[in-house]
């Protein structure tokens, strides 16, 4: 795929995981400083890597959201509990992952993402 193409391919990705509404708001955002960065993250991350077909959406998420947590990413891990939702994860999955990520990230990282997961999905139910 030429650049194009893959911002093409990236942004019909980012729509389905991420959801219109949030994808319109980061577009509506993008200035001249900005776009440069929307247009990379679109090619690179949804464009690149979400489409490839070593993994499925679901185990995306779930490799997605132990890294975010990990790294204590909170406003990225929070969209991507939405995201991981979305992709067909259960709560007791996405509860799985972070148990997972006390183990190897350490608890205080998951305490942190047991926090930003439990306020999303509260959120999520209305």
């Amino acid at each position: 795929m030429d650049d194009r193409e893959r911002h093409e391919a990236g942004m019909v990705v980012r729509r389905e995981v991420l959801g219109d509404a949030h994808v319109d708001r980061a577009v509506a955002n993008t200035d001249e400083f900005t776009a440069d960065f929307q247009d990379l993250i679109t090619r690179y991350a949804w464009g690149d890597i979400w489409t490839r077909p070593g993994l499925d959406r679901r185990t995306r998420s779930c490799v997605t959201l132990a890294v975010l947590a990990a790294l204590h990413h909170d406003d990225e891990l929070a969209m991507h509990v939405r995201a991981a939702l979305r992709n067909g994860l259960t709560r007791e999955e996405v509860r799985e992952v972070l148990l997972q990520v006390s183990v190897y990230a350490g608890v205080p990282a998951a305490n942190r993402a047991f926090k930003v997961a439990q306020e999303t999905l509260r959120q999520e139910d209305g």
